[in-house]
This record gives structure tokens, sequence and C-alpha cells, in this order.
């Protein structure tokens, strides 16, 4: 079957990608039988009918995202519909081809070329220029020699908007582009000197390219409301004291620079900087911690921020102060010669303080939002990792968690086999998928050192390929310059590990680390209680001494046999096995060797069972087979295998060589019995039919036995 249904697949697909072409060009056919009859019947208002539709759905899906494989072809599609739809217009109006409306074609074309995928403008091209020759020639009577002058000037709309309009696109994206870059980089340097922002975290550096982060929402909020603030506090400090212009001038990281920040002024032409902090009367306002006031025909040397000097009767520049460390300054200038008095001093020192109390405002609000979002972060991972009940959900909500608190290029988890001391790499997200199922002993790599110490490594999450070794020499992650290994601990034990890479340096800094030693904390917890259910459903279906379904089990599992088998008319049979004199055995050679003849029996009955059967301990030294889609004899010959190996199997004890048999009752559905109770019950009476004949041998149930149970 499936060497069929490959190429139909494949046939059927080719069907769906070349439909839209397919439509076009036989609109276009159809558009020359047309010219050349003239007839309007129902056929052709179906085929403008269809094209009008298909156009409309096409142009629906190229407003969405596509790959660009598929938005060239969807593009080649759409606009070869709009030539179809173009030419049957044109051969409607006066003069047809030859007429004046024909340029609109050009026009089409320079769209094309402009706006779509350039191997799309060109089939575009080709397309329009066959569909024209089609109708000069068939339908219109013209020689191929007309076509040449239409089908070069096409060419030429088209190679120029090709050239010329999309070099120009290209450069204003490119200048919007930058100056976008430029306003952000501004943003994010405002909210470094507010210490809004500590260092530059991926997340914004990631602006320019990705949707805005939550950390980046968070600078541009904070910014803006510091601005709207200390604006407003300049404008009012300008209009109330007569002022030209009130800046705020900040520091920069070494304090010898400053730059303006914020400014209200009646003067444009403005330099923003910077400024050296260590002339005039901003040296003096810094070093003394206090505002300093000067006036006269001279205050003018200590505005260096007017391109073109104006009058300047009065300076007055107050320090900035976060404790007893000058942040900036707040200067202030008019053109009146006479002095800053002390109250208007103070109420400029008073401006200062608003300033600085916005910006710990803005600070102190920036902190808690960023804690509730990654506090929501968290939540959201717990209850993904809540929802995980398998050690397999576990590993794949721990990577997609991960991803909530960073971005990484690779992620693995590895889990610690301490019954023979070995890890495995169990998952693997990104690069290197072929790692999966690498194991590899305890050693002096990363992974075996985390378990080991139970400490994140390496220090600040710098990975040097060259000298540091993850699982082992030979089993590598990708080389990345940020790699960080996190043990999954609980109540003091090591689990495994989870393993970040990433190609950005820098990428696992002391913004991210704690909270992923958090999250993966919370994946360790939810990795024991996998393990812990697995367990107990273990311990609820197994038997504890063969590994067996138990009863319960097998019984569970029978019953979803029997519908399956009633459903489909499909013959099960079920086999009960039960060791010969087995009270003996336990009698003369203790419980301890009965308990190993019962588990050599479970060995030899998961050897020889298929896939689809169910092999359970019903109790003490019995045993039941459910063979799916097994009649009598297939039955039969399962039961004399089963029967065979145990009597040639050897048991060692303290008093010698054991050998024991058994003896096997077989019963099939329907036959036997249409539900569990009367097919167990009739195979129980071929087991007893077994016992009664002499031991060790199989007994397929008949009706003659019914009645006879064992």
């Amino acid at each position: 079957m499936d060497p069929l249904v490959r190429p139909a697949l494949l046939l059927q697909q080719l069907g769906a990608r070349a439909a839209g072409t397919g439509i076009s060009v036989a609109a276009a056919a159809y558009l020359v039988h047309y010219a050349e009859h003239r007839q309007v019947a129902w056929h052709a208002l179906a085929v403008a009918a269809g094209v009008v539709v298909s156009l409309g759905f096409r142009i629906v899906r190229r407003l969405g995202r596509l790959s660009p494989q598929a938005t060239a072809r969807l593009d080649f599609e759409l606009f070869s519909h709009l030539v179809v739809v173009l030419f049957a217009v044109i051969l409607h109006l006066p003069g047809r081809l030859d007429g004046p409306f024909y340029p609109m074609l050009y026009a089409l074309v320079m769209i094309a070329a402009a706006f779509a995928r350039p191997s799309a403008a060109l089939g575009t091209v080709a397309f329009t220029v066959l569909t024209e020759a089609g109708l000069s020639v068939v339908a219109l009577g013209k020689s191929v020699d007309e076509l040449w002058p239409h089908a070069s000037l096409m060419g030429v709309f088209a190679l120029l908007n090709l050239l010329v309009f999309r070099a120009e696109i290209a450069r204003v994206r490119e200048l919007s582009k930058r100056r976008i870059a430029g306003e952000i980089e501004r943003m994010k340097q405002a909210a470094r000197s507010y210490r809004l922002l500590g260092a530059p975290s991926a997340a914004v550096d990631r602006a320019s390219v990705a949707p805005p982060s939550d950390e980046e929402r968070l600078m541009r909020s904070g910014v803006d409301e510091i601005h709207q603030a200390v604006t407003y506090a300049l404008d009012l400090l300008r209009r109330s004291l007569s002022l030209r212009t009130a800046a705020l001038l900040w520091l920069d990281g070494s304090r010898t620079k400053l730059t303006i920040q914020e400014l209200s002024s009646s003067e444009d032409g403005i330099a923003p900087g910077p400024f050296s902090a260590k002339d005039g009367i901003f040296a003096a306002a810094l070093s003394q911690g206090q505002t300093v006031s000067v006036h006269g025909e001279r205050s003018g040397q200590h505005t260096p921020y007017y391109a073109a000097l104006p009058e300047v009767g009065a300076v007055c520049a107050a320090p900035v102060l976060e404790g007893v460390h000058p942040r900036g300054l707040l200067v202030v200038d008019r053109p009146g010669s006479e002095p800053f008095t002390s109250e208007e001093e103070e109420l400029v020192n008073g401006a200062t303080h608003f300033v600085l109390r916005a910006i710990e405002n803005e600070r102190i609000f920036a902190q808690l939002e960023r804690a509730k979002i990654e506090q929501g972060k968290l939540y959201r991972a717990v209850d993904l990792l809540a929802s995980a009940t398998t050690e397999l959900d576990v590993v794949e909500a721990c990577v997609a968690s991960a991803r909530e608190f960073t971005s990484f290029d690779f992620a693995a988890v590895t889990l610690l086999d301490r019954s023979c001391g070995e890890h495995e790499i169990v998952a693997v997200s990104g690069e290197a998928e072929e790692l999966v199922g690498q194991r590899f002993r305890h050693n002096a790599g990363l992974v075996s050192m985390v378990v080991k110490n139970r400490h994140p490594l390496p220090y600040r999450g710098d990975y040097d390929p060259a000298r540091q070794v993850v699982f082992t020499r030979r089993v590598c992650p990708p080389a990345m310059p940020s790699l960080l290994v996190l043990p999954l601990v609980v109540h003091e034990r090591a689990l495994g590990t989870l393993v970040l890479g990433s190609r950005r340096r820098g990428a696992f800094g002391d913004s991210v680390r704690p909270i992923l030693e958090v999250l993966a904390s919370h994946v360790a917890v939810s990795l024991a209680n996998a393990r812990m259910v697995k367990r107990l459903e273990e311990l609820a279906t197994t038997d504890g001494l063969t590994g067996l379904c138990n009863k319960r089990a097998l019984i569970e599992m029978a019953h979803l046999k029997l519908k399956s088998a009633n459903r489909f008319g499909k013959p099960l049979s079920v086999l009960v096995t039960d060791i010969d004199n087995f009270k003996s055995v336990n009698d003369t050679y203790g419980h301890d060797v009965g308990d190993v003849v019962i588990k050599g029996l479970g060995d030899i009955l998961r050897r020889v069972k298929r896939d689809t059967d169910v092999v359970g301990r019903f109790g003490g030294e019995e045993f039941v087979v459910v063979c799916e889609q097994t009649d009598s004899e297939g039955a039969t010959l399962l039961a004399e295998r089963i029967r065979t190996e145990l009597a040639a199997t050897v048991f060692q004890t303290d008093q010698g060589p054991l050998q024991v048999k058994c003896s096997v009752g077989v019963a099939t559905f329907p036959a036997a019995g249409k539900d569990w109770d009367a097919l167990f019950k009739a195979t129980d009476e071929a087991l007893y039919a077994s016992k009664r004949g002499g031991r060790n041998r199989v007994s397929v149930w008949s009706p003659r036995m019914h009645g006879h149970a064992a």
C-alpha cells in the first residue's frame, strides 16, 4: 500500500501547488478562444466568476504570513490572474490591444516588478507576453513581428522598476531601520542612566529585530513617565522664574561628561552635549554638592549648550544628589542680569528632589513590574510542570518553561541512572538532536560535576569548549560562548541536569540565572513526582515477583481485547498454565526455590509471547496468557512451546538440579465463551482436563468438558 500512497500524496501536493497557475493558463486560453469567436455564453460568465473568486482567495492568502517560496508562487498566481482580468477589460474597450487603454498593462507589470518577488515578476512578464501573443496571432490575426515593440517595452518597464524602485525601497527601509535603532539606543541609554535597566539584556538588545519584550516595554514606559514628569517640572520652573532654559544634565559612567537628558527652553538649536563636568559652574556645583549661581556679563560662558549664544544674565546649577553621590545637574538660565535669590535657588533645588523622586518611583515600579512578570512566568511554568505526569512530559515542559525566561539555541536534559552510575541524555531541543539516547559514565565533565556538587556550572555561564567538557570529549554539544548546566535536585539528591546553550555572549548573566535555578528545582520536583507515579502504577499493575501483569491488570486488559475481538470478529485465545506438583517443590526445596521456579516460568512466558499478547500471574503458580487474533491451533502451538521449554529448564538448588513440568489449558473466543468469565471458566476446565489426564500436557476446551472445573 505504501508505494501507492506516496506517489498519490505527491501528485496531490503538486496539484494543489499548481492549481493557481493552472487557473491562470486555462483562463488565458479561454480568453484567446473568446476573443476569436466573440460569443458571450454561460461558460464565459462562469470562467469570469471563477477567476474573480480565485483572485480574491489569493489576495486574502497573500495578506497572511507565508514562506518565501510560497509567497513567490502566490505572487505569480495573483499577478497572472490580474493580467487575464486586465486583458479581458482591454478587449472590451475601444481600440482593444492598439487602443489608449493598453498602457494599463505596463502599469500592472511595473507594480509586479516593484512589489512581487523577482522570480514572480519575471514570470508575470513572460505570462503577459505569451498571453498577448496568443491574442494577437490567434484571435486578431496579427504577425509575430508586431509583438516585439510591446514585449520590449514591457521588459524595459519591468527591469527599470526592478532596479530603481526596489533600490529606493531598500534605501528607505535601511534609513527607517537605522532611525528606529537610533531611537531605541537612545532610550536604552536613558534607561541605563536612570538605572531603570542594569547591564544590556538580551531582550532589549533584540528589540530592533524582534517584537517588544516585557523588559523593553518596562524600559519604554519608565523612560516615558520620567520624561513627562521631569518635562512638566522644568516647564513649571521656567515659567515661574521667567527662565530662558531649564535643562536636566546627566553624568555619564566616567563622571567626566554631562549630556542633556530633559529640556524646556524658549530657544532653538540647543546642543545635547556632551559637555565637560570639570569646568565652570558645572564643576563647582558637582564638587561642592550644593546649588551654585552666577550673574553678570560672563554668565554665558557657563551655558555651553547654546549653539548660538544669546544674552545670558544669570545661571544657576543645582546638583541632583542620590545620597551623597551626584548623578547630574539641573541648570537654569535667564536673560536678565539680576541674580538668583535664595528663594529661587531653593526652588531650583526643590525641583532636583522632585526629579530624583520621579526617577526613584519609576525604578521601584520597574522592579515591582519585573518581579510580577517573572512571577507570572514562574506560575505558568509551575502549572505546566504540575500537569506533567510522565518523565517525557516533564522534560518537554521543562524546555518550554525555560524559554519563558531566556532565549537559547540549545537545550538538553540528562538523567542519572544510579543503578549503573551512568548519565543519559533524554531530550535535546535545537541543534544536535542526535545526542538523544547517548549514555556516559560519571567523569570530570560539567554535567557530572554539577550532579556531584549540586551547583550550576560554569561560572557566570561562560563556556570555553577548548578547555571545558560538558558530557564527554566524544559526546559534545554545539560550540557556543554561553552555556549553563543546572542541577535537578530533590531533597539534596541530584536526579540529573538541565543544560542550556546560547550563541549570544553573556546570555546567562546574574539577572536570569537565579530564576533558572528556581525553575530547575521545580522541574526536579515534577520529575520525582512523575517517577513516583510511574512506580505506583507499576506496583498497582505489576506482579512483584515476576514483573508480569498482576491479576487485576490482566483482567482489565483481557476485557479490552475481548471487546476488540467481538467488534472486529477476530478470534482470541486464552491459555492457563499451572506448574505440576508445585506443593511438593515448596515442601522439598523450600519456598525460595519455589519462587525461583515461578520466576523461571514467568521468564519463559515473557520470552515466547508476541508483543500483542498479555501475560499475567493469576496467583500462586498459575499464569494466564491472552492471545489476540489467535485461533485454537495457534494457541495450542504456543502452549506446547511453553510446556516443552519449561520441561527442558534445569533449576540449580542446594539439593541438586531440579526440573518441573506444567499443564496448560486452552480456550478460544467465541466458541468457548463470549465474555471473560465464560472464557476463563472454559480455560480452567481445559486445565483440569490436562491435570486429570496425567499432567504435563496441553488440553483444548471442547463442549464435553463443560462443568468440569479444576
